[in-house]
C-alpha cells in the first residue's frame, strides 16, 4: 500500500470524491492523515474541513453519506481519488455534485445497478423482475423484439421513435446481460482489448 505525503499540503491532500458506477465527479474534499485513517476504518468519507476546522463525515448531518467502494492513491502521492456509492445528494444544495453539472452520462451504470436490485431484492412488482422469472429464454426474446423495432424505426425519420426503441432495447439488454451472469464492465472489456 502506497504511504501517502500529508507533508507537502501542510498536513492536508486534496481527495477527489467519483461515483463508483457512473465515474461522475462529485466533490473535491481534504483530508488529513486522522480523517484518512478514519475513512478506511468506517468505510464512510471523512474529510478534514478547513472552514469548522474539525474532522467532518459527508452526511453527518443530512445522512447523505458517501460510501468508500475504492480508494486509489496518485503517482506523487499527494492526491486521493476515492470511488463512492453516494447515499443520496452529494452537494449541501441538494444536486448530484458540488460541479452544478446535472447529467445523464454514466447513467447506464445507476440503471444497471438498479435492475440488479430488482432482480436480487425479487420485487413482485417490477416489470424488470417479472421479466427475468420467465427465463433466458423470454428476456432473449424481448431483446430480439427490441432490435427488431429499433432497426424498423432507423428506417424512418422519427427521431424521437428511433431513441425510445434504442432505449428501450438497452434496458433489455441490460436484463439479459443480468440473466447471463454478466455486466456491462464485461462486455466494455471486450470493446476496449478490440480497439
Amino acid at each position: 500500500m502506497k504511504t501517502i505525503d500529508f507533508t507537502k499540503g501542510g498536513g492536508l491532500v486534496p481527495v477527489i470524491i467519483q461515483n463508483v458506477n457512473t465515474l461522475q465527479v462529485l466533490m473535491l474534499g481534504y483530508m488529513n492523515e486522522e480523517a484518512y485513517t478514519k475513512t478506511n476504518k468506517e468505510n464512510r468519507v471523512t474529510f478534514f474541513s478547513r472552514s469548522k476546522n474539525r474532522l467532518w463525515t459527508k452526511g453527518e448531518e443530512s445522512g447523505n453519506f458517501l460510501a468508500v467502494n475504492d480508494i486509489q492513491i496518485d503517482c506523487d502521492n499527494d492526491t486521493i481519488l476515492i470511488k463512492v456509492i453516494p447515499k443520496g445528494p452529494t452537494c449541501h444544495t441538494g444536486s448530484t455534485n458540488c460541479f452544478n453539472e446535472e447529467t445523464s452520462k454514466g447513467f447506464l451504470y445507476e440503471l444497471e445497478q438498479i435492475i440488479h436490485q430488482r432482480i436480487d431484492d425479487n420485487d413482485e412488482e417490477s416489470y424488470t423482475n417479472k421479466l427475468f422469472k420467465r427465463g433466458i429464454n423470454k428476456v432473449a426474446q424481448k431483446v430480439g423484439e427490441e432490435a427488431v423495432e429499433l432497426v424498423i424505426e432507423a428506417k424512418d425519420d422519427n427521431a424521437d421513435l428511433f431513441k425510445n426503441e434504442a432505449a428501450d432495447l438497452l434496458y433489455h439488454y441490460l436484463i439479459l446481460l443480468k440473466a447471463k451472469g454478466f455486466k456491462l464492465t464485461d462486455i466494455e472489456e471486450i470493446l476496449w482489448g478490440r480497439n
